[in-house]
């Protein structure tokens, strides 16, 4: 369990990661879209979509010549949910990850 969570921590800790999954929160993006997004570099993301998949935090899917991510493990959804609670300003009413910012 400890090794689970130092790799997930890991992974959140970089900046362009934890933007792509709080984008993913909402649902399969692609790699244009997340480009566009972001105002990233197609192969910025890729690495950064790459080390994902290598946590097990996140799948691809094929469609044509475009791939499309989601988030693979729930706990990671879990996770971005109470981060978005634990650190929502005083008073401030939202619940879950599905209220992320889209940074």
């Amino acid at each position: 369990m400890v090794q689970d969570s130092v790799a997930i921590f890991k992974a959140l800790s970089h900046e362009g990661r934890l933007l792509i999954l709080c984008h993913l929160v909402g649902g399969e993006k692609s790699v244009s879209e997340l480009e566009n997004i972001l105002d990233a570099r197609q192969s910025v993301v890729s690495q950064q979509l790459a080390r994902l998949r290598m946590e097990g935090m996140v799948t691809a899917r094929r469609e044509g010549q475009m791939i499309f991510y989601s988030i693979k493990d729930h706990r990671v959804l879990r996770l971005l949910g109470a981060l978005d609670t634990i650190l929502a300003p005083a008073g401030d009413e939202r619940h879950g990850a599905g209220d992320l910012p889209k940074a």
